[in-house]
């Protein structure tokens, strides 16, 4: 049985990276740049074959993929000297935008996908309106009340039990100010105390003592839950990414493919313990938050990444001129070292946290 859920993990990761790479796919054909190569996994190829002009493959390490269209790295010169029309550096800085930036924005709808299909067989969903209080709660002592809907906690907006979740518990303090509708009118309280606890980490833990209000889940709200954990999910992401920069976190919390290979195989068995469809709800819900975890990443403004060839593109937009192609491959093939550095880097750290060294 694990080794089916490995499977349909699998399956979940490439389907991660062909969303991805079909984004950059179609609206490269649709706005007529020529694609010498569709692939899907890195490495040697073990199957291809070709329609058109494009060649597509299966290779041999399911690990990402490549859309590889003419003249993305370097010019392409025609017969005549010219800049070849088939080729990516031939068109208008936005269509050679909407080409790169769809990749990421697959990404982020796929996540919405997923997230519609590990919500469906709730029949409810958690709202932000606090029910009731635990018999040991202490945050109706700073003001809380029953009935009251959470809209900010320190300034963050709450769109979901989600934003409720990492806003009160990420850093693990006792002390919030939360922003309420409260009959109506908004209500700002400061200083709202919650109890907290040592973890099997050493660490903090808030300590949630309320319940919430439950959704009922049709098709409208199915949806709109849907929708609102999607972007939860996206701000969570970039939160932490932020979170990374300022040293809020720490780089030892992030994880690369070994590590979400482990929480996969954890998400994995805790749901068998269900039954088969909670593993593959588990493993969805994982799937969900890494697919909308790359589309972000990817638009970050960084060489190698989308979001740095964008930034080019922006800049090509703004100030009319292109930049030399030589000169941004170089930049690029920069960028992709200190990436593929950085993975190895936190690849030895998955491999020091399963063995229990960190």
């Amino acid at each position: 049985m694990n080794v089916l859920m490995i499977i349909v993990g699998i399956l979940l990761f490439d389907s991660i990276i062909l969303a991805h790479e079909f984004g950059h796919f179609f609206w490269a054909k649709k706005f007529g740049v020529k694609v010498n190569e569709f692939a899907l996994g890195m490495g040697p190829q073990i199957f291809k074959f070709k329609k058109g002009e494009t060649v597509f493959s299966l290779r041999a390490f399911p690990i990402g993929g490549f859309c590889a269209m003419e003249g993305e790295d370097e010019e392409t010169i025609n017969a005549d000297g010219n800049i070849s029309e088939n080729s990516f550096k031939s068109k208008p800085a936005w269509q050679a935008a909407i080409i790169i930036a769809f990749g990421a924005i697959m990404n982020i709808i796929l996540g919405f996908i997923m997230t519609i299909i590990t919500l469906i067989p709730n029949k409810q969903f958690a709202s932000t309106t606090i029910s009731k209080f635990n018999s040991e709660a202490i945050s109706c002592n700073s003001g809380l009340h029953v009935g009251d809907t959470i809209t900010k906690i320190d300034n963050a907006k709450i769109r979901t039990y989600k934003d409720i979740g990492f806003n009160l518990l990420v850093d693990g303090k006792s002390t919030f100010d939360i922003e309420v509708k409260r009959e109506g009118k908004t209500i700002k309280l400061e200083n709202v105390i919650f109890k907290t606890e040592t973890n099997s980490k050493g660490g903090t833990s808030t300590k949630l003592d309320f319940y919430v209000e439950p959704i009922e889940n049709n098709f409208i709200n199915l949806l709109k839950q849907s929708f609102l954990d999607t972007i939860s999910t996206a701000k969570t992401v970039w939160s932490s990414l932020a979170g990374l920069v300022t040293g809020r976190f720490s780089m030892r919390n992030m994880s690369g493919p070994i590590g979400i290979a482990s929480m996969i195989g954890e998400a994995t068995n805790e749901g068998l313990k269900v039954s088969i469809w909670a593993a593959i709800s588990n493993i969805m819900s994982l799937m969900a938050m890494i697919t909308i975890n790359l589309g972000i990443f990817n638009l970050l403004p960084l060489p190698a990444l989308d979001g740095g060839r964008l930034l080019v593109l922006i800049f090509e937009m703004v100030f009319g001129k292109k930049i030399n192609a030589k000169y941004e491959a170089l930049i690029h093939m920069l960028g992709f070292i200190a990436f593929i550095a950085f993975m190895i880097y936190i690849s030895y750290s998955d491999i020091l946290r399963l063995l229990g060294k960190s």
